[in-house]
Formats: structure tokens, C-alpha cells, sequence
């Protein structure tokens, strides 16, 4: 169902999300099978992929180790259009599954409770209908129940081996045992990456516990609600509602009220996107003057201390000529194959009334809160660390960086050559990723710890051999805003072909 802003549908259908106990090892083995299955085909490509890179005539030998071709080219196998595509729901089944906590990490698992009132939402919708373009039709999406937004608090325990079990113990208490580990005010709100639609903060828990480890800080890996069951905004939503939480708690909370320039915001593809439109729909209210009744009490709604971004997802469309020409170098698909894959019918896909995009209404794909990459401004932004590699994303993000550095905003811009999409989560091994992770982390604390010492700086880095060359931010990128938003019209038409209900862009 549609609503127009002052219609409150019914609540959409959560996304399940399962959880298998670490100790329960047929569990465990059951869980694995479907891998196993998927993963057998691939062994011939898995032994030419070998082959090809030891005797050196493989297009990446140069750059690539042999581990590294043989994942990316594994997990280009099952998204390139040469496999038949999976339901929606089965894909979410598999790749959302809690696999259980264990090792040198504290989970404790928190919901931060909606307010009294519902302020939050009005207030977001309103953003909404104000950052469209002029003669847009007001409405055209579902609006999202307000409610209370589970997340995961995140921290480093020293203490435990690689094989530890976490204490059975209240999740109060395992959040009190992680602060007696925290030295530092660093307080970062994680989004995780999955195109909207896929995986879940247990699945980033390595990422977190490495961001917690280096900065000495705590995470908040906010679980959020996934498309296409829950389509825009409502991820937006709770990601409000989880940041208004960290300022102002409720009774109960574990945290105390954490102060704004103690926070990060941190996100990978599709959570750094939300990361943006999070910011971009603060900076909205900043400029309207706008406060919030929250619990009873009206609030400012400050900006964090920082935004930093891992491969971000700023244009929903795909538009961008790397994603066409980088795609040698990345596992993620050409927009063209992704327009040639279509999901089988299943629950969750497609919707009623249908639309072409799984996050978003066709009418909103090119909407700043949807694609931040057509953001009318940054001015007023806190500081933001921008990374990418040569990847389908890249030209967004140095249009982001170019952009936001010309209107004044303090940006640390990292890209790593030959390097795919989010590698640093997937590569470990190597050198660039070691990095990465400490750019990444450098920029959260110093703009918390020591804000005046960021300064604006692009860095081109060799992810195997760690060279260094600094890059102008101001000639990063030479598109226009016209260009950018030409590209997306055009992308649009693509996906809605045959389509006659989308509305003005």
C-alpha cells in the first residue's frame, strides 16, 4: 500500500532473521551444506582460476594474489547472470542468519526504545516532501511504523581466545563488562552494508570488533529494517531513531546520553548511504531550525563529530560510468546484468503494487534521501572520510569528494588501486586492507579526539604494495550536476521500460 504523508499504513513485514548457537554443532553442519552445495560447481573455476594466476596470464596476476583472484572470481560466479537467480527470500534466508558470537568480542544486544511521540516520523517525512524536486507529486511512498530499532552494542574483549563463548549472563550485564574495556569517548553508529535488502549486524562483526579494537571505543550496529518487505524510508527511520537514542536516552537505556562530538557515523555500500542520508536529513533539519519533542522534552538534533565511508552506495540508480568499466575489478555485477537478472516471484518480491527498484519507489530512486549523490549541498557537513577502490562505485564517491571538498567541507578521501567493492572486509589478508582499516580509524578518533588536526587530503594508494600518491580532491571528479542527474534520468528509464506510473524526476 501507498500512503501519502498523513496515512499511516499498516506495519510492513519484518525480514526474519535466525540465529544458530556456536555449541550446537548440528546446527552448525546443517547450516553449512547449502554452501558446500553452492560452492562444488565452482571447483573447476576455482582450479582454471589457479592455474591461469600461477602461470601469470590472468588479467589481475599483477595485482592480485592467487587467494584474492580466486574469491573475487568465486563471488563474481554467482552474480554475474551465468547462475539463474534465487528468490528474494531464500537469498535473505541464507545470507541473514545470526552465526552466533564467539572469540575476542563483546555483543550485547540493546533496543532503543521509540519516543512518547511521533515527531521523529512527521518530522522525516516533511524532509522529505521538502528536499523533492519542484512540482513533484507529494507522497509516493509507504510510510514506516515508528518503532523500537534493535541494535547491538560492540566492543573488543582482550580477555577471550579466539574460541571464547560469551557469558551467560543479562545482555545489561555484558554491556557493562565491555564498557570496563572501552578507554576511549569514541562512539561509533555502524550501519551495515547488503544493497538494503541483505545481511545484518552479525555479519559485521568483524568489522566492528576491528573498529572497536583499534579505536578503543564501542560500537552500535544498528539493526535495521530491510528491504523490499520494508522499502524506504524506513530504514531512514530507525536510523534516526537509533541516533536520538545515543543523544537522549530512554528509562532503561544500557548507555548514558553520549554527546555529539563523541559520535561517528559508519557505514559500508548500502550503510554508507544511509550514513548520508541519516547526515543529509539532520543537515535538513538544520536548515529549517527544526526541534524535536522527544520523550517529553523538546531537543536540538546536533550533527556527529564525523561520517566516515567504506565503498558507499550514493546513487541507487547505478548511473555512473565506472559502473560499466570497472567491472573487471569488481564481484558485484554491471548494471546491465543486474537488469537482466530477475528474482522469481517468491513473499517478498515483487510487491503490491509492483515497483522496479527493491528499495525504493520509481519515483523517488533520483530523491537526495534515496541517492545522496544528487545532495543539492553539503555546507554545514562535519568532516567525512570518503575510501573506495576501482570498483563500480567509484565514480560516486569521487563525485561525493570532489563536491563536498569544493563547498569547504573537510574530506579525507583513500582510494585503492585494482581493489573491489568493500575489500577490505573480504581481504584481510592483504596489505592494503591492514591500511584501510587504519585510515579509517585514524579519521574516527582524531575527529573526536583531536578534531582540529583533520584536514582535507586524498591519498591514491596500491593496495599490494602500500605506494602512496596524493590527490587533488578539487579535479577528482569532472562531472557536473547536470551531467550526474542526465545519467540518472537515463538509468531510470532503463529500469522502469514499460512502465507508466512514474512520476516526475
Amino acid at each position: 500500500m501507498e500512503a501519502t504523508p498523513s496515512t499511516v499504513p499498516d506495519e510492513p513485514q519484518k525480514v526474519v532473521r535466525s540465529t544458530t548457537a556456536p555449541s550446537d554443532l548440528g546446527s552448525t553442519l546443517g547450516d553449512a551444506i547449502p554452501i558446500v552445495k553452492a560452492l562444488l560447481p565452482k571447483v573447476p573455476l576455482i582450479a582454471k582460476t589457479a592455474l591461469c594466476h600461477t602461470l601469470g596470464v590472468s588479467e589481475h596476476s599483477k595485482h592480485w594474489d592467487l587467494r584474492t583472484e580466486v574469491t573475487i572470481n568465486v563471488l563474481r560466479s554467482f552474480v554475474d547472470g551465468s547462475t539463474k537467480p534465487s528468490p528474494i527470500s531464500k537469498t535473505q534466508k541464507l545470507l541473514n542468519k545470526d552465526p552466533g558470537v564467539k572469540g575476542r568480542i563483546w555483543v550485547a544486544t540493546a533496543d532503543m526504545k521509540r519516543p512518547a511521540e511521533d515527531d521523529v516520523r512527521k518530522a522525516l517525512c516533511e524532509a522529505i516532501e521538502q528536499m523533492k524536486e519542484p512540482g513533484a507529486q507529494p507522497g509516493g511512498y509507504t510510510i514506516p511504523k515508528l518503532q523500537d530499532v534493535e541494535a547491538e552494542w560492540t566492543g573488543y574483549r582482550a580477555g577471550a581466545t579466539k574460541s571464547s563463548a560469551p557469558p551467560r549472563i543479562p545482555e545489561a550485564e555484558k554491556y557493562k563488562e565491555m564498557m570496563r574495556e572501552v578507554s576511549s569517548p569514541v562512539t561509533i553508529l555502524y550501519f551495515h552494508g547488503g544493497a538494503y535488502y541483505l545481511m545484518d549486524p552479525s555479519s559485521h562483526r568483524p568489522t566492528t570488533k576491528k573498529l572497536a579494537k583499534i579505536t578503543k571505543g564501542r560500537v552500535l550496529s544498528v539493526r535495521y529494517r530491510l528491504a523490499p518487505q520494508n522499502p524506504f524510508p524506513a530504514a531512514l527511520l530507525d536510523a534516526l531513531v537509533a541516533y536520538l537514542n545515543l543523544l537522549y536516552p530512554g528509562p532503561g537505556s544500557f548507555h548514558d546520553a553520549v554527546e555529539p562530538k563523541n559520535i561517528v557515523f559508519g557505514g559500508d555500500s548500502a550503510g554508507g548511504n544511509l550514513c548520508l542520508v541519516l547526515l543529509q536529513t539532520l543537515l535538513q533539519f538544520r536548515r529549517t531550525g527544526l526541534k524535536l519533542l522527544w520523550n517529553g522534552s523538546e531537543r536540538e538534533i546536533p550533527l556527529p563529530a564525523g561520517v566516515s565511508l567504506n565503498s558507499a552506495w550514493c546513487d541507487i540508480t547505478l548511473s555512473s560510468p565506472s559502473c560499466d568499466q570497472n567491472g573487471s575489478y569488481d564481484y558485484l555485477p554491471v548494471p546491465s546484468v543486474q537488469l537482466s537478472r530477475t528474482p522469481p516471484p517468491c513473499p517478498a518480491w515483487p510487491t503490491t503494487p509492483p515497483r522496479t527498484h527493491l528499495y525504493a519507489e520509481d519515483a523517488l530512486l533520483m530523491h537526495p534521501l534515496v541517492s545522496p549523490i544528487v545532495a543539492p549541498t553539503w555546507v554545514g557537513s562535519p568532516p567525512l572520510f570518503v575510501e573506495c577502490g576501482t570498483e563500480l562505485l567509484t565514480d560516486e564517491n569521487h563525485y561525493l569528494a570532489t563536491k563536498a571538498s569544493g563547498e569547504g567541507i573537510v574530506v579525507v578521501f583513500e582510494e585503492y588501486t585494482t581493489m573491489p567493492h568493500c575489500f577490505g572486509m573480504l581481504l584481510e589478508h592483504i596489505p592494503g586492507s591492514k591500511r584501510l582499516f587504519q585510515g579509517w580509524t585514524d579519521f574516527i578518533s582524531s575527529v573526536v579526539l583531536n578534531p582540529g588536526s583533520v584536514q582535507t587530503k586524498g591519498t591514491r594508494i596500491a593496495a599490494k604494495t602500500l605506494v602512496e600518491e596524493q590527490v587533488d580532491l578539487r579535479s577528482l571528479s569532472s562531472f557536473t550536476e547536470e551531467e550526474v542527474r542526465a545519467r540518472m534520468q537515463e538509468r531510470v528509464k532503463k529500469m522502469t521500460q514499460g512502465r507508466g506510473d512514474v512520476a516526475k524526476l
